[in-house]
């Protein structure tokens, strides 16, 4: 039988399938264009198939036949124009439609963030576990929270009473080594504003996660941890003034590390295409911990080193130069 990897594209999926490919797996790979097939390109226990969350025929003949699904199909926030038909709409609907045909699956690892863990509204400092939830989330003012708990919800609620494995993995942001070019936005555009942006950096804090943690947190979690177990997986938390200073000590390049003061930050947000005042008056200089309880130990994770995530992000980063 095949894994279906839904999302098999994106960052995330990529590294899970090639993760599940590695040890053996035969990986059936879902996207919404074969184009990205590519990826995968050389590696005979791969079928790439074309699936959409909002076709559910696609759907039906991706999960045939398959006992195990990973769910990590999500859309981007950075850059929606509608973020309820672009942000909300494919977590809520897409979880739906897939809950849909997934009658003869065994097991479930859903990605969700913790996005679904911290709420909208917190104290500076505030430290989250895998008992929290976002449960203050609005479509205005915080449609990725309000999608991803929204999503693990009715994954849940779908899951009740049902003979079936399901387990929820919630990374923080995800850095680590890319594998196509489209994995240059999301999560890695904080690094790549190192790579190709400005000499200085907004007030901001970032917590992450190496992507190859969080692919073998999918894969392990298939027969390790508990059944209805939510895992954090988060490694560091740094403000970008600390990831530049990081990144030019361990490379001997001059990366930027200048911050910002907020008022130019503001103006800033004015012409660029991807802040907002709005956003920006609830991130600069505050920050949230996460704490990953057990999860590191019960799903086995290799735990990669801050300093090799962050080298190897931005080596990978300027290769695409």
């Amino acid at each position: 039988m095949a894994v279906l990897v839904t999302g098999a594209s994106g960052f995330i999926g990529s590294h899970v399938v090639l993760e599940l490919s590695r040890r053996g797996y035969s990986v059936r790979a879902g996207m919404r264009d074969l184009g990205y097939s590519s990826i995968f390109a050389g590696f005979e226990n791969i079928e790439c198939v074309k699936m959409d969350l909002f076709d559910v025929d696609s759907l039906k003949n991706a999960v045939n036949g398959c006992d195990d699904v990973i769910h990590c199909a999500a859309a981007l926030y950075v850059g929606a124009k509608d973020v309820k038909r672009d942000v909300v709409d494919p977590s809520v609907i897409g979880v739906e439609n897939l809950c849909s045909v997934m009658d003869d699956v065994k097991r479930i690892i859903h990605t969700s963030s913790v996005a679904a863990i911290r709420s909208t509204k917190y104290e500076n400092g505030q430290v989250f576990t895998n008992q929290d939830w976002c449960d203050d989330a609005t479509v205005t003012s915080n449609p990725y929270g309000l999608a991803k708990a929204e999503g693990e919800r009715l994954m849940r609620s779908w899951a009740e009473n049902r003979p079936i494995r399901l387990v929820t993995i919630h990374p923080s942001v995800v850095f680590g080594p890319i594998l196509h070019t489209r994995h240059l936005e999301g999560s890695m555009s904080y690094l790549k504003h190192f790579a190709t942006g400005p000499p200085f950096v907004l007030d901001i804090h970032v917590n992450f996660v190496d992507v190859r943690d969080v692919a073998c947190a999918h894969v392990n979690a298939l027969e390790q941890g508990d059944d209805r177990s939510r895992h954090i997986i988060h490694k560091e938390g740094m403000w970008m003034k600390e990831v530049g200073g990081a990144l030019t000590s361990l490379t001997g390049r001059k990366y930027a590390t200048k911050r910002l003061p907020r008022y130019l930050a503001y103006l800033l947000a004015i012409f660029h295409p991807k802040l907002s005042i709005k956003r920006l008056r609830g991130t600069l200089g505050t920050h949230v911990k996460y704490d990953v309880g057990d999860s590191f130990s019960i799903l086995s994770l290799p735990d990669y080193e801050t300093a090799k995530t962050l080298t190897d992000s931005i080596s990978s980063l300027l290769a695409q130069d």
